[in-house]
């Protein structure tokens, strides 16, 4: 064949094509269990993250096993319908009415005390926004929190995962005077026009803050059920 030709050219590319399509398809399907093993060992450090519980890399899993001590799944009645939390994807449940969705719930278990924690996922500025929030085994105090996006501006919305926006919500109650009351983000120097417990938003980042608020009273208020049963034990 005429290596000068049209045809050679159009069937040299089209092979050319095909060989490192395929050889990329490969590669994606073999590395594709180390990618999933990868996210996974993340969203343990995020779970940990929330108790205060920063492993390293290669301790993630020993130490996820260590001080999750159970995993629940419930629905909005408070009742269990499942022990797979982590199988469970928050951002998908999200996006379902309050009363079908499927509340995972992760049983902590540190120095003795127990701890339960919370997946959040809502939408920031540029994206999703997420996180853990970990609560003591009242049903009501906030022990610690987690955030986490995807694409939020740094030095503004991004601020959301620093120890100074998070370490605010320690000690924060999600029930006031016997009502379930989600904590809310305000501006800075402002207060809510509730009684509900509150923490400054970042500034300059106005809309994640408020994304955050909003995420918090929509993934938790489907809890209320199970976190009223646990105060009242």
């Amino acid at each position: 064949m005429n290596k000068q030709s049209n045809t050679y050219t159009i069937i040299y590319v089209v092979v050319l094509v095909v060989i490192v399509g395929a050889a990329l398809a490969f590669a994606s399907m073999s590395l594709k269990s180390r990618q999933q093993a990868n996210e996974d060992n993340d969203r343990r450090r995020q779970i940990l993250a929330s108790v205060n519980i920063t492993p390293a890399e290669d301790r993630i899993q020993a130490e996820f096993d260590k001080y999750i001590v159970s995993q629940i799944v419930i629905n909005e009645k408070g009742d269990s319908i499942g022990s797979d939390a982590f199988g469970i994807s928050i951002a998908a449940e999200s996006k379902v009415a309050t009363d079908k969705r499927q509340l995972p719930l992760f049983v902590c278990s540190i120095d003795g005390t127990t701890k339960y924690i919370i997946p959040l996922y809502g939408a920031g500025l540029w994206g999703p926004i997420w996180g853990y929030l970990a609560l003591n085994e009242d049903g009501s105090t906030i022990y610690g929190a987690y955030f986490g996006h995807q694409g939020e501006t740094p030095g503004l919305g991004a601020e959301i995962t620093k120890d100074a926006f998070r370490n605010q919500f320690t000690g924060k109650s999600l029930f006031k005077n016997g009502q379930f009351e989600p904590v809310v983000v305000v501006k800075k120097g402002q207060k809510p026009a509730g009684d509900e417990d509150y923490v400054d938003g970042v500034a300059g980042g106005t809309i994640t803050s408020k994304g955050v608020s909003a995420m918090l009273g929509d993934c938790l208020k489907p809890y209320k059920t199970y976190l009223e049963n646990l105060r009242n034990k």
